[in-house]
């Protein structure tokens, strides 16, 4: 039995997610072609276009990891556009806790020395 030859795809299906304000989130799915940067990928988007001037204010990232806009992306890759940060992120906390009056418990660590038996 002859297998058959895999013929490689001649476009790539890349997600790319922007935020441009805080509490709004956008999604693009791409096509691009074999070979394609993370450079040419956000200017072939015509949603994003309005967010290219400041693009040397932002960081990029694939899958949670800042890259080049040089880099090559790969089927099924998904382009993060990092804004700046607005507020320090203890400073956010700070006015949390002052706001609520009360602690802030996070769900993630238990608290240190209260687990039963």
């Amino acid at each position: 039995m002859a297998c058959a030859e895999a013929t490689e795809p001649s476009t790539l299906d890349i997600e790319l997610v922007w935020s441009p304000q805080a509490g709004t989130v956008h999604h693009a799915s791409l096509k691009v072609q074999v070979g394609c940067t993370v450079i040419q990928a956000l200017q072939a988007c015509p949603a994003f276009a309005d967010q290219l001037p400041r693009l040397p204010l932002l960081k990029i990232g694939v899958w949670g990891r800042l890259r080049p806009l040089d880099t090559c992306l790969r089927e099924r890759d998904r382009i993060e556009v990092y804004r700046p940060l607005t507020v320090d992120p203890k400073e956010a906390r700070r006015l949390r806790y002052r706001n609520r009056g009360e602690r802030i418990v996070s769900r993630h660590r238990p608290l240190a020395g209260k687990t039963s038996k």
